[in-house]
C-alpha cells in the first residue's frame, strides 16, 4: 500500500509540476480541466451513476459551463466567491453530521454541488495561473498540500489517539492534523519566507490554507458516509481515485485563487 503510494506520487508530481510551468494557457486549462473531470466523473459514482457512459455523460454540463466561462472575467470573482460560500457551508456540514445527512443523498443536491465545486477549483486554476508568478505560486500551493497530507499520514498512523470527526470519518486524528501542519509548514514556510520574505499575514494564510486542506478530506468523507459508498475510485495505486487525490486541493483553491486575484 505504502510502496504503490509512493511511486504514484513519484510518477505523477514530476508531471504535475511540468504541466503547470511548460504549458501554455489554453493548454493548461484543458489539461487542468481533464483532471477535475476524472474527479468528477467519480462523483458521479457518489451520486449514484454506476454505468461509465452515464458518467460521462454527466460531465457535458461541466464542460459547457467552464467552456463559456474560460476568458470571461468579469465572471472569475462572483465563481471565486460562490466557491467560497460552499465551503462554508460545508465546515457547517461537517460540524452538524450526522443531522442533515439526508440532503446528500439527493442525486440532484449533490449534482449542483459538484457543479459549483468543480467549477469554482477550474477557475480557481486558471487564475492562479494567469498571475506573474502563478505557475510558482500554484507548484507553492500544491506542495503545501501534498505536504499536509503526506505529514498527516505519518503522524496519524504514528501518534494518532484523539478523533478529529468521529462521525464523519474515525481514521482522522487531532495528531494526524498536527503533523500535517508541522511538514509544510517547515518547508513551505521556509519557501515563503525565502520568496516573500518574513511575512506574519502569509504565514497565518498559509495556516489556514492547510486547514482548510482539511475540510476538503473530511467532506468527500462525509458524502461517502452518507451515501454508503466505500471508495471513490481506484484509478491511482496507493491513494484510491482521483477524486481522493484533490480533494484537499479542490477546499483550497478558491480561497488561494482570491489572495492572488
Amino acid at each position: 500500500m505504502l510502496r504503490n503510494r509512493i511511486i504514484t506520487a513519484l510518477i505523477l508530481a514530476p508531471l504535475v509540476v511540468a504541466a503547470v510551468f511548460l504549458l501554455p494557457p489554453l493548454g493548461f486549462a484543458v489539461a487542468f480541466w481533464g483532471v477535475a473531470a476524472l474527479g468528477a466523473y467519480e462523483w458521479a459514482g457518489l451520486m449514484g451513476v454506476d454505468k461509465p457512459l452515464s458518467r460521462v455523460l454527466c460531465l457535458v454540463p461541466f464542460a459547457v459551463i467552464c467552456v463559456m466561462i474560460y476568458g470571461n472575467e468579469s465572471l472569475y470573482l462572483p465563481l471565486l466567491y460562490l466557491g467560497w460560500m460552499f465551503w462554508g457551508a460545508a465546515l457547517i456540514a461537517v460540524l452538524a453530521y450526522p443531522r442533515g445527512a439526508a440532503v446528500f443523498r439527493s442525486p440532484v443536491v449533490l449534482a449542483v454541488l459538484g457543479i459549483i465545486v468543480f467549477t469554482a477549483a477550474w477557475v480557481s486554476l486558471v487564475v492562479i495561473r494567469a498571475h506573474p508568478d502563478g505557475a510558482a505560486w500554484l507548484v507553492w500551493m500544491l506542495l503545501l498540500v501534498w505536504g499536509a497530507d503526506v505529514g498527516a499520514y505519518f503522524a496519524g498512523r504514528g501518534f494518532g489517539k484523539h478523533t478529529l470527526a468521529p462521525a464523519v470519518s474515525p481514521g482522522k486524528t487531532w495528531e494526524g492534523v498536527l503533523g500535517g501542519m508541522l511538514l509544510p509548514g517547515l518547508v513551505c514556510g521556509a519557501m515563503l519566507i525565502a520568496w516573500q520574505g518574513a511575512s506574519a499575514l502569509w504565514l497565518t494564510f498559509m495556516i489556514l490554507l492547510i486547514a482548510i486542506s482539511v475540510l476538503g478530506d473530511l467532506l468527500e468523507s462525509l458524502v461517502k458516509r452518507a451515501t454508503g459508498v466505500k471508495d471513490s475510485g481506484t484509478l491511482l495505486p496507493g491513494h484510491g481515485g482521483m477524486l481522493d487525490r484533490i480533494d484537499s486541493i479542490l477546499a483550497v483553491l478558491p480561497f488561494f485563487a482570491v489572495v492572488l486575484y
